[in-house]
């Protein structure tokens, strides 16, 4: 699957503004299933972009603009390409598999990702509320494929329910958000029970006369940490394994290390819009 991807985030300001510091993290990885194939930022007012890999591997870029300004364009396009297949459900869980998810050394290795986060985090009693529906986590694979169906099943998608900053605690009693609240709520039923999860940033291709929710701006989902496998990527908002559709961006502990884009600047109030198109261009 062939992808290309346009996200414009366009910022209007009361008056006028004199400096302006932003961080972007939009650029697709490229990995074992997707490759990045071209790449390009266009900002109005022009400026000069700076690069750096962050400490969970995202390419991120800075730019400053010194000048005033009432407006503000970020524009990316991207092309990209994935080639997935799915087997999450076909793994069996083994006695290799048991006796590494129980060593200290695969707990040290993936603790940023077995820790809560002031987004991930759940009240022991919500824990408990999920695991006395779904049975506890003998098998982290079943257990991780269960929590998905679970919580596709029993949060509605609303944009109005939540905000940005809504935390895991605050969104489950709702049973409502967006994919942002699907994907901290099971990050933080996996890690109690120590699954190592990490949040995951990027696109989703709905096409026409599909059932998959998600495509209105950037996407989120969860991986899991399978030994002997590796990351493997499950979407609670649409109850699926991340396959061909899921074009990955960022990966971190919960929305925070990958927010698409944060800037400060000095002025008066503003207002965003956001425009994002993922278009098929081969199959």
């Amino acid at each position: 699957m062939k992808y290309q991807v346009e996200h414009t985030n366009s910022f209007y300001y009361d008056n006028d503004v004199d400096q302006s510091m932003n961080t972007v993290r939009l650029k697709p990885r490229t990995d074992e299933c997707q490759r990045l194939l071209s790449y390009r930022t266009e900002i109005t007012p022009a400026s000069l972009i700076k690069e750096h890999t962050d400490i969970w591997g995202n390419h991120v870029e800075t730019f400053f603009i010194a000048h005033k300004h009432k407006e503000l364009t970020v524009k990316t396009i991207s092309t990209v390409s994935i080639q997935k297949s799915p087997f999450l459900h076909l793994l069996q869980y083994t006695d290799g598999m048991r006796n590494i998810f129980h060593s200290e050394l695969f707990r040290e290795h993936y603790l940023p990702y077995l820790n809560d986060t002031a987004y991930t985090f759940l009240f022991k009693e919500q824990v408990d509320e999920i695991v006395e529906e779904i049975g506890e986590a003998d098998d982290p694979i079943q257990f991780s494929i269960n929590l998905m169906g679970y919580l596709h099943r029993s949060i509605i998608y609303d944009g109005m329910a939540t905000q940005v900053g809504t935390k895991a605690f605050e969104s489950w009693p709702l049973k409502a958000g967006v994919c942002q609240d699907y994907a901290h709520i099971m990050l933080g039923a996996l890690r109690a029970k120590g699954v190592p999860a990490r949040y995951v940033s990027g696109y989703l291709y709905v096409g026409e006369d599909s059932a998959l929710i998600g495509d209105g701006a950037t996407h989120a989902w969860v991986e899991v940490m399978v030994p002997g496998i590796g990351w493997v990527g499950l979407d609670p908002t649409n109850n699926v394994e991340a396959l061909e559709h899921h074009i990955r961006i960022g990966t971190g502990r919960d929305y925070a290390d990958v927010s698409p884009l944060q800037g400060v600047y000095r002025g008066g109030n503003q207002r965003s819009d956001v425009k994002v198109s993922v278009t098929l261009l081969e199959q």
